[in-house]
């Protein structure tokens, strides 16, 4: 019986979100935000940053207001946390989701097209690719501040396709967050999920086409070689 691994996928590009798929970054910043609702007395920021997952900033501050109210002062809780993350993390520091380099390679030596969709900011995005040299592999690099809908909603895939100059049904989304993988599917891309932080669900297993465990089974099932 032949294995779905064993199928011939016809794709163009690989457009990759960045925390959680590229970076073992979203465990980090959970462990940097626990630390500063230890020293506020903050209950729940655990929960509260899983539903934050896949979120542009200004996303952010508005669920974690919904959870927290709105007297919340979440902008300057955020800095703490931020500046807590970036002094464990920065220089080179946070570290790649196994299996990532050479699926990168992988991907080139095909002659895909490949790109970046994170809600994050392109600061933080380049800056921290550039540290770790893998900012070269990408065609283009699309952030959160660069478009006006967070995901769900599906802009930033759709202008990663359209910067790249691939129909979106050429194309193959890596995502681990509900969020993200709304987004993707909502602008017809064909999606796989490699969980992070969270498992799926029965709405996002009928969403995706497949999830995997990890990027080196990625790599497999696109026929990668």
């Amino acid at each position: 019986m032949e294995s779905y691994f064993d199928k011939k996928r016809d794709f163009e590009a690989v457009i990759f979100d960045l925390d959680g798929v590229i970076f073992d970054s979203e465990s980090k910043v959970v462990e940097c935000w626990k630390v500063i609702a230890a020293k506020y007395g903050i209950e729940g920021i655990e929960d509260a940053c899983r539903q934050c997952l896949g979120l542009n900033k200004d996303a952010t501050r508005q669920r974690m207001k919904q959870i927290f109210g709105e007297d919340f002062p979440y902008d300057e809780r955020k800095a703490e946390s931020s500046a807590l993350f970036h002094s464990r993390y920065s220089g080179g520091r946070l570290p790649l989701k196994p299996g990532i380099e050479h699926l990168l390679i992988r991907l080139k030596e095909n002659g895909k097209k490949i790109a970046v969709a994170s809600s994050s900011r392109k600061e933080y995005v380049v800056g921290n690719l550039t540290e770790v040299g893998l900012s070269g592999y990408f065609d283009r690099i699309i952030c959160g501040d660069m478009v006006k809908n967070s995901k769900p909603h599906p802009e930033i895939y759709l202008t990663a396709c359209d910067a790249i100059n691939v129909l979106p049904e050429k194309a193959y989304a890596i995502e681990d967050s509900f969020n993200g993988i709304r987004s993707a599917v909502g602008a017809g891309i064909k999606t796989i999920m490699v969980p992070d932080r969270v498992q799926p669900d029965r709405e996002i297993e009928s969403l995706t086409e497949v999830v995997l465990d990890s990027l080196e089974n990625v790599e497999e099932y696109l026929s990668l070689g």
